[in-house]
């Protein structure tokens, strides 16, 4: 049984919640944005096939890699053609990610990108032009496919078994995030009410 961080009595049923040390990725769940990662020792973000950021960000934008520009020069360029974010990540007995930064400059640094380009954009909200506004609520979103990525790579993750008598009724796992919130719900909605 995995670690027990939460047991409550509901409607006279056993309610426990656990992590979740054998989850799922949310980067294989369907995800609006692209995260390309470049790291030595962790496998991170999406597959993909780019050397380094460079050639990510000269693929992103088109251009092709033998052109003299500066990596200041090809962002703003890639800025352009998606809403772009940098990933950063904190590895320190353990690994977090963000997109501000860390304030370590030894064990933290960026790491990749998350993106989505303005014509996938233009697709999903069936758009003729992306409108500042409608960047800043992708940049939002993408954040938020970050912040559901650092609680998988911190092992924020949780499941429950509902039970009675020591008889399971149910179970599930895999829940990303504060295990107070969503996670505690759908375990108390499993327990049949009279």
């Amino acid at each position: 049984m995995e670690t027990q961080v939460h047991e409550e009595t509901y409607h006279e049923h056993k309610i426990t919640i656990h992590y979740d040390h054998d989850p799922e990725s949310p980067r294989q769940w369907d995800q609006f944005g692209t995260m390309t990662c470049f790291h030595r020792r962790h496998n991170l973000g999406d597959q993909h096939s780019f050397d380094d950021p460079f050639s990510f960000l000269a693929d992103l934008c088109d251009w092709d890699n033998e052109r003299e520009v500066s990596f200041e020069q090809l962002y703003a360029q890639a800025e352009k053609h998606a809403v772009i974010l940098p990933l950063f990540l904190y590895d320190h007995s353990g690994i977090t990610m963000n997109t501000g930064g860390f304030s370590c400059p030894w064990d933290s640094g960026q790491v990749g990108f998350i993106h989505v380009t303005l014509e996938d954009i233009r697709k999903e909200h069936n758009v003729q032009r992306v409108s500042k506004k409608l960047r800043e609520k992708v940049a939002e979103h993408l954040k938020s496919e970050v912040s559901t990525y650092d609680d998988y790579l911190t092992g924020n993750v949780y499941g429950f078994v509902v039970s009675k008598d020591n008889q399971e009724i149910g179970s599930c796992w895999g829940f990303l995030g504060d295990y107070e919130g969503y996670c505690l719900e759908e375990a108390r909605a499993c327990v049949p009410v009279s």
